[in-house]
């Protein structure tokens, strides 16, 4: 018997193609009950020849499964780059809402371990399905995972990375490649024997993997700049405009310094005109760094898209949940280089 392609066969249309009841055909499709091999192979073989294709939506939805994704991360009120990663996690939660997924947000503050132990716990009081964390603290957060472990719960990651966590579904970029793409930009501003500076400020674990890409493109090229990192904080405004200064400052004629971070916006507020003549790379749209961007005091920004990673990062587990799909180790995204010219069409 040939069947339409184009229809879509109902339990009632099975039941009566496979000459069973709907019940049986109910049965086989849940694998539950008990039932005939004869019925079972005439159902099978319907099933086959129509390509049937179960919705796991339907079946979620009719179960009232809800699945459970909570995030943790950085409080966008104290880092203004994590406010898009908010957007992107708040569009993802609302498109998988209506299927019985639901996100849970939970902030910490960036600059305290203790927060972020808190707020995980928080988290996994909850009994989650899953977590999805941009762990700033790397030894706390391996605590937290083996907490996971422990009570059978999932982990995934998105923006930070190291190979600690190497067994982990991770979303972002190639933090050392991330570092050579910033080495080659600078490469070809600046000359040989030039002193360049790579600046970590409010240092966290990840920006060491892009001081390594970055190390390692000049030590592969043979090139004799010579090339210092220095670390700033910022907890003291006063002492991070006097340090800026004095780094500026005490360096010999500085050609370019790497800011492995969003911050770079605060070096160029705290030492103004001296930033003159030296090459500025740094780090994602926030709002002041565009500024800088355009009037020319940063040469190129380099975007890790907190939105995007933060949305596939809940969509990759809705959609496992709701599919089956298997969520990719790890899913690096394009390194975008930008500049005044094409700024423009990275905004919203």
């Amino acid at each position: 018997m040939l069947y339409s392609m184009d229809k879509k066969y109902t339990i009632k249309d099975i039941a009566e193609l496979s000459g069973v009841s709907k019940g049986t055909v109910d049965r086989v499709l849940h694998g539950r009950g008990k039932v005939s091999d004869k019925a079972l192979k005439s159902v099978e073989k319907v099933l086959k020849e129509i390509d049937y294709q179960p919705n796991p939506i339907a079946r979620n939805l009719k179960n009232n499964k809800i699945y459970n994704i909570c995030v943790i991360l950085p409080d966008p009120n104290q880092d203004a780059y994590w406010i898009p990663a908010v957007k992107g996690i708040k569009k993802a939660a609302k498109e998988f809402k209506p299927f019985g997924v639901l996100v849970e947000r939970y902030y910490y503050d960036p600059s305290d371990s203790q927060s972020f132990i808190e707020k995980s716990n928080e988290a996994l009081s909850s009994t989650p399905d899953v977590l999805l964390l941009a762990p700033l603290f790397q030894k706390e957060a391996l605590n937290i995972f083996t907490k996971c472990e422990e009570q059978n719960i999932s982990v995934a990651l998105f923006n930070n990375y190291t190979n600690t966590f190497s067994n982990k579904n991770f979303i972002g970029q190639d933090l050392i490649q991330s570092g050579r793409v910033a080495a080659s930009l600078i490469d070809k501003m600046v000359d040989e024997k030039s002193n360049l500076i790579v600046l970590h400020i409010d240092k966290e674990a990840h920006m060491k993997l892009k001081e390594d890409g970055f190390k390692a493109y000049f030590s592969e090229k043979q090139v004799n700049s010579k090339i210092e990192t220095h670390c700033l904080d910022t907890t003291v405004e006063s002492a991070f405009i006097k340090n800026s200064l004095d780094l500026v400052k005490g360096s010999n004629e500085i050609s370019a310094i790497f800011v492995t971070n969003s911050k770079a916006y605060l070096l160029l507020n705290a030492i103004g005109d001296l930033a003159k003549d030296i090459v500025i790379v740094g780090y994602d749209l926030l709002d002041e760094n565009i500024q800088l961007l355009q009037n020319g005091d940063i040469d190129f920004l380099i975007h890790q898209k907190p939105k995007r990673q933060a949305y596939l990062g809940v969509g990759y587990l809705a959609e496992n949940f709701l599919f089956g799909k298997p969520i990719p180790s790890q899913n690096l995204l394009p390194i975008d280089i930008i500049t005044p010219e094409n700024a423009k069409y990275y905004l919203e």
